[in-house]
Order: structure tokens, then C-alpha cells, then sequence
């Protein structure tokens, strides 16, 4: 009995010990480490606009408009939901993730027809011109978490004579802007290139004054 006791008094210090050191210590031992090395990934890569948060450059928004770039598909519509959809349900709350899809399935071939369709009437209409070219795979597919907040060069290549007509940049403005914040490979063989919308999108709305 007396060794039982030994051992239960054992146990117990051994798990308190383990539970300070693992679930106090080491979390805030990383969280110090983090905030000194990285502050800024550390509070979210939150962007600023006029010294306001208007986002994450982790995270991606939806926009609306012609004058400023769109982002990939989102399947949880990148957490934007109406008054009324709240009111009656639809609001499910702050979600991520995508529909698992098979490359066969009907409702995902009628809707990237649907975004297809969708693409070419807003190419026509800020240009005047009909789209002829390649719609890129990313810009009619989801990543994984629904809130990529990044596309292809490609992607903006693509959409860059829809932004310059609508906003009143040149395209060479535009592409400036896209250049800017683009990720390029690192070492120029690891990775894949990528550009961030909500950077490229502040940048034209700075630039077109609003």
C-alpha cells in the first residue's frame, strides 16, 4: 500500500510537471520567440490602408467590381454572407474548406461553366473586346481552405485589360502594381510564383484615389 501511494504521488507530479512545461512553458516560450522574431506573421500579416486594418495577406476577401482584381473560387464564399442570409439560416458561421469534387461531378462542371461564362461577359464588357485566350485553372477551382488570398500571374495576366479599362490605369500601371506584389520562386526553382490580391487591389485603389 505504501508503495502505491509512492507511485500515485509520482504519477501525479510527473503529469502536473508535464503540464506546465508542455501546455504553459513551451506554448509561451514559442509565443515569445514568435512575437520577437516574427511580429508581424505572428499577429496575423495584418495589411494596413490609411492606418486601418483591412485585412490579411494570408487570408482571402472577396471584391466585387470590375476595377480591382478577383480571386479564386471559394466554396465558403470567403465568409461573406447578407443580413438576410443570417436572418434564414444560411449563415453557418466563420468556416474554411472546399467541396471534394471529383473532376467528374455535374455540379462542378455546370458551375465552372457558369464561371467561365461569367468571365468572358466581364472581360466583354470592360472592354469591348471578346476574351480569346485561356482561363487559367486556379481562377475556376478552389484551394483547399476556400481562402486563398493569392492567384497566378497567369490569373492577373488575364484579368489585367478588365482592371486598366475599369479604373482608368494604363495597363502598364497595372502591371507595375501586379509585379510588385508578386512572390516569385525561391532561388527561382522552389515554389510556385504567385500575387496577392488584396496587396494589388490597395495599391489601385491608392492609385485611383479612393
Amino acid at each position: 500500500m505504501k508503495n502505491f501511494g509512492k507511485y500515485i504521488k509520482r504519477a501525479i507530479v510527473i503529469t502536473v510537471a508535464l503540464f506546465v512545461i508542455c501546455g504553459v512553458a513551451y506554448p509561451f516560450l514559442l509565443t515569445g520567440i514568435g512575437q520577437a522574431v516574427f511580429p508581424k506573421q505572428a499577429n496575423g500579416s495584418i495589411v494596413k490602408a490609411e492606418g486601418e486594418a483591412v485585412g490579411s495577406e494570408v487570408v482571402g476577401q472577396k471584391f466585387e467590381g470590375d476595377k480591382y482584381f478577383h480571386g479564386r473560387v471559394s466554396a465558403v464564399d470567403y465568409n461573406t454572407y447578407t443580413e438576410e442570409e443570417k436572418e434564414n439560416g444560411d449563415y453557418t458561421g466563420v468556416a474554411s474548406g472546399s467541396y471534394n469534387y471529383s473532376a467528374t461531378n455535374e455540379d462542378l462542371k455546370k458551375r465552372v461553366e457558369e464561371d467561365v461564362k461569367a468571365f468572358k461577359e466581364r472581360y466583354k464588357k470592360a472592354t469591348g473586346e471578346e476574351f480569346k485566350g485561356e482561363i487559367p485553372a486556379d481562377m475556376l477551382t478552389a484551394s483547399g481552405s476556400g481562402l486563398d488570398p493569392h492567384i497566378s500571374p497567369e490569373s492577373a495576366k488575364i484579368q489585367l485589360p478588365i482592371v486598366a479599362a475599369s479604373s482608368g490605369l494604363s495597363e502598364k500601371e497595372v502591371e507595375e502594381i501586379v509585379e510588385k506584389n508578386t512572390t516569385h520562386k525561391l532561388f527561382g526553382i522552389f515554389g510556385e510564383e504567385t500575387v496577392n490580391v488584396l496587396q494589388c487591389n490597395i495599391d489601385i485603389a491608392e492609385a485611383i484615389g479612393e
